[in-house]
């Protein structure tokens, strides 16, 4: 089941059937105890109709209102390597190995909601960056209870030579406009995402392909209930948030984003997340 949000209203798709739900409050619809029960009622009791996709393909929105969104790192071993390298000349590069073996995972805040966008929208690079890359990443829903209600699509842009320069300048390699894009919807699942659906990235420029490469969300080390745990410890968050959980795909070395690039990340069982980069 997947649900997402449009200008006109919040769109259920189930078994090839939509619906427009009858909350008007995303908060609230989302934020709700065994969410794959409550809109498998939802459903039953509303009129399906093969127009209402026309709302996703006309008007679609980051599937969040109030959410803040966090992010994890180095859960997959390709991404401890990069980072290593990255912060070798600055001496951190021992920081993220230790990272990558220890109880603790490295969890940090990404983003407010205003500055997060959605598919078909612009991810944004820093001006004062020189090596910018997406980081496709399998992304949590979890509600205030602090359960894993859903899963959608994210990409955590990261200027990886701020990051790099320094590991304490991680929240400006990390956090800034339109960093974040989270969608296009949210998927339920009665159950979890399966452990062997694959995360594709691909990145284009003047529709010509750049890079592409696939990852298995089973490939990562951290399990997601103890990255929620961590996070739940010592914070409420009293709509939910989205939590990243990390990326195990990072392009070469010599690759960096160029305005009007094009960015589509994967995921089975989820969707496909676009977005055209541009510099303000």
């Amino acid at each position: 089941m997947k649900i997402y949000k449009t200008i006109q209203g919040f769109v259920i798709e189930h078994k090839g059937q939509y619906y427009i739900s009858r909350h008007t409050d995303w908060d609230l619809f989302i934020n709700r105890e065994d969410l794959f029960f409550e809109l498998q009622r939802e459903i039953q009791i509303l009129p399906s109709a093969a127009e209402y996709k026309s709302l996703i393909d006309n008007g679609l929105q980051a599937p969040i209102q109030s959410q803040e969104v966090w992010a994890s790192g180095v859960t997959y071993l390709r991404s401890r390597n990069a980072r290593m390298e990255e912060s070798k000349v600055a001496g951190g590069d021992n920081f993220y190995d230790r990272v990558y073996d220890a109880e603790r995972p490295e969890l940090f805040f990404k983003s407010s909601p205003q500055r997060v966008v959605g598919s078909g929208q612009a991810v944004r690079i820093r001006k004062d960056s020189k090596w910018n890359v997406p980081e496709p990443e399998l992304t949590l829903f979890i509600n205030s209870k602090g359960q894993i209600s859903g899963y959608t699509v994210g990409n955590d842009m990261s200027s990886r030579d701020i990051e790099g320069e320094n590991p304490l300048y991680l929240p400006q390699a990390k956090s800034y406009d339109k960093s974040a894009a989270i969608g296009p919807c949210i998927a339920i699942f009665g159950n979890t995402i399966d452990s062997d659906s694959k995360i594709t990235l691909e990145i284009s420029r003047y529709e010509i392909p750049l890079f592409t490469d696939s990852i298995e969300i089973n490939r990562m080390k951290r399990k997601h209930t103890d990255l929620v745990e961590y996070l739940f410890r010592e914070m409420s968050f009293p709509q939910g948030c989205f939590l990243m959980t990390g990326t195990g795909i990072v392009p070469h070395d010599d690759f960096t984003l160029e305005v009007g690039d094009v960015v589509t990340i994967t995921i089975e069982g989820i969707g496909t997340l676009i977005n055209t980069v541009e510099m303000k």
